[in-house]
């Protein structure tokens, strides 16, 4: 097993510290070292189900060496008529009737034809497994329910996350518990924020939203974001979203994520501005000295 020539971003070990999962920072660590994944199993002692998951935990967060999955979109997919759905109902194996049953009893309705026919190409088109479908709805209806809907999530919104999951590899039980893993992660992670921000009672727009996930996925720290925001309010009486993102792009470039980081480099922009008045002062007082000469 190779370990040499091991070298990890801070940006990877930010995710794998964030996810809290041991097998995943072990699994990353030996195929960094360019060892076979293939082999990682039993190089490593691990199990089929503890591998899976994960390898799983490496591809959500980014971290997995593969190809750039197919992208998908809904408006090609295949037009699937009544009969389609007949005839996946009396199919032999049975899967795409208990599919059915289980998608009603999640969202407690009856699904109508068209219904059937977007959760049908979630499985042929898609190529989805039936049980995968199922945790799909749930992690949808789950969702749905903390944002503070009273109400489940009709089929065409849980399409769409359908293609995403699609478009990520997302097949297979242990992928998909990785994902919602991540995912819980950062629905934490925003409810922390929201916290700091002093937001309250109401969701996000969809502009602060995009604005608080890219400050999330620039991997600060809560105290660097709450002295983002402290700065933002001192300077503009408020919070502006626009102002609060210059200063954490700002931040972002110069390798500022940490607290300490943050300290340190506000202790040397100190030192300078002192250093530069200084010198100020000095030149006022040779200046001064001259015009009494």
């Amino acid at each position: 097993m190779n370990i040499e020539n091991l070298q990890i971003e801070k940006s990877d070990l930010r995710k794998l510290l964030g996810s809290g999962s041991p097998d995943a920072a072990m699994l990353y660590l030996y195929i960094r070292c360019g060892n076979d994944p293939d082999r990682a199993e039993s190089e490593l002692g691990m199990t089929a189900t503890r591998n899976a998951c994960a390898a799983a935990t490496l591809r959500q967060l980014g971290l997995w060496p593969e190809e750039v999955h197919t992208a998908f979109l809904p408006g090609e997919r295949p037009s699937y008529t009544e009969r389609d759905v007949i005839a996946a109902m009396d199919s032999s194996d049975d899967s795409f009737k208990m599919l059915c049953s289980e998608v009603q009893r999640l969202l407690g309705k009856c699904l109508n034809t068209e219904e059937m026919k977007i959760l049908l190409s979630f499985v042929r088109y898609l190529g989805l497994p039936v049980e995968v479908i199922s945790v799909l709805v749930s992690y949808c209806k789950d969702r749905q329910h903390q944002r503070g809907s009273r109400y489940n999530p009709s089929l065409r919104s849980i399409e769409k996350e359908a293609y995403r999951w699609a478009e990520q590899g997302i097949d297979t039980l242990e992928s998909a518990a990785a994902y919602i893993h991540e995912q819980n992660i950062r629905h934490t992670q925003m409810g922390q924020l929201m916290n700091l921000l002093q937001i309250h009672g109401r969701n996000l727009t969809p502009a602060e939203e995009r604005y608080a996930l890219s400050w999330l996925d620039m991997g600060f720290d809560q105290e660097v974001l709450a002295a983002a925001y402290e700065r933002t309010c001192l300077n503009t009486g408020r919070l502006s979203w626009q102002y609060m993102n210059k200063i954490l792009q700002s931040w972002n470039e110069n390798g500022i994520k940490t607290a300490d980081q943050l300290k340190n480099t506000d202790q040397r922009n100190s030192e300078k501005s002192s250093r530069r008045q200084l010198d100020a002062d000095e030149q006022a007082a040779i200046a001064k000295m001259l015009q009494g000469v």
